[in-house]
């Protein structure tokens, strides 16, 4: 008895492996501007769509205060884009690099999780939490990595 396999000729591509689209959260933190510059490289060198995504806190004890929160993080995201645009202007002619901003509503991981499945990111990067609580609780990128969905990047 023999076996016969149907042989395809399968021709190398050039360029086609790697992310295609790469989400990076930010919330105008330290270490999610350097986790936006590390994706803004990454998605430079595989050519990339750049997803930067603020996701905007709802809070509801705070509305239910009288603070005006959506007027608050409306303005944190106005100011993430101006950043962005800044840093995107400074070095265009050098790297080009193509990207969007997007915001969503919610916690930081949900809303990560979120823009993550409806961009359809092939990979996530996030900065290191800087807060101390969450080294018990468990910070957004650790939740992220425990999910499993999608190749996570924590940046320091």
């Amino acid at each position: 008895m023999t076996e016969q396999h149907e042989q395809r000729s399968h021709s190398f591509e050039r360029g086609t492996d790697g992310p295609k689209v790469i989400v990076v959260g930010v919330d105008g933190s330290d270490s999610s501007l350097r986790a936006a510059a590390y994706a803004g490289g990454l998605a430079r060198r595989q050519h990339a769509l750049l997803a930067v995504v603020y996701v905007q806190p709802v809070l509801a004890a705070g509305a239910a205060l009288g603070a005006p929160v959506a007027e608050t993080t409306d303005e944190i995201a106005e100011d993430l884009i101006t950043q962005i645009r800044e840093a995107a202007e400074r070095v265009k002619g050098i790297f080009e690099v193509r990207w969007e901003f997007h915001t969503f509503r919610g916690d930081p991981y949900n809303g990560l999780v979120k823009a993550a499945d409806e961009l359809k990111a092939d990979a996530v990067v996030v900065g290191a939490s800087e807060q101390a609580g969450h080294r018990i609780v468990g910070s957004v990128a650790v939740r992220l990595v425990k999910a499993g969905r999608w190749p996570v990047t924590v940046v320091p």
